[in-house]
């Protein structure tokens, strides 16, 4: 469970998941599918860390934009940033819906992870960040066949770093989770509000219609109550899609709406 004060590690490391999935993503257009338990997720994380923090030369306090939908290495480059003590940015579309809680801020980055399929829609929304990083988003974490002009291959940099813990762990409860000054606490807050209105528990498995892009909906408001994530990705394809992998993986909860 999500404590207020101790960081992602805690969350990772609950022995209420111990080695059951933690996060499970699939895509209902194509089959795809993966699965990652807690210690898993915390390695990437981990080294996503070690990335920012001693390759980037990043510091506590820089800043980073996250352009990328709902995906297990979301979560992975989301945890990593924040136990490396930085502030993140989401692109607006992943806001929509959602209160305001900080007085926004703009630029500059230090660093920008973009999803190779949306690089080029929403590069204009992003100032430009020394070090870049594309992700592909493949569920077995394959390299890029291509990489983009100014860009580096996530995957490929990421793991040539530990996957140990990083020496800073960022989630106190006044520590700024975001760049417009939005606290941790204050997105747990409301990842318990968003948990409490659809009834997530301990020990749920809740499958999230990846429509949801902000990560306190998507990510947070399970993990705050113990639960388990499933994503399911283009389950518009297939109207049935949604009720069908519920099944299927043992959901007690879906979260399929497009309202947070």
């Amino acid at each position: 469970m999500l404590s207020a004060s101790p960081g992602p590690g805690a969350v990772l490391a609950d022995p209420a998941h111990g080695g059951h999935p933690l996060l499970t993503y699939l895509d209902a257009a194509t089959g795809e599918r993966a699965e990652l338990s807690a210690a898993q997720l915390g390695g990437w994380a981990a080294r996503t860390a070690h990335l920012l923090l001693d390759e980037c030369r990043l510091t506590v306090g820089d800043r980073v934009a996250v352009l990328l939908p709902p995906h297990w290495q979301t979560a992975a480059v989301l945890f990593g940033a924040w136990s490396a003590g930085l502030s993140v940015a989401f692109h607006p579309a992943a806001t929509a819906g959602l209160p305001r809680i900080g007085p926004g801020a703009n630029g500059p980055f230090q660093v920008t992870f973009a999803a190779l399929r949306r690089i080029d829609d929403w590069l204009e929304d992003v100032p430009p960040a020394e070090h870049r990083f594309a992700l592909g988003l493949t569920p077995d974490a394959a390299p890029l066949a291509e990489v983009p002009d100014g860009y580096r291959d996530y995957v490929a940099a990421v793991r040539r770093h530990a996957d140990t813990a990083p020496p800073y762990d960022a989630v106190r409860g006044g520590d700024a989770a975001t760049v417009d000054g939005t606290t941790f606490a204050q997105w747990r807050r409301l990842a318990e509000e968003i948990a409490a209105r659809h009834g997530f528990r301990a020990g749920d498995r809740v499958l999230v219609d990846t429509a949801h892009e902000h990560p306190v909906t998507w990510l947070l408001a399970p993990l705050v109550t113990g639960a388990s994530i499933v994503l399911c990705a283009n389950a518009d394809a297939d109207a049935d899609a949604l009720a069908r992998h519920a099944r299927r993986e043992g959901a007690t909860r879906v979260l399929s709406t497009t309202r947070p």
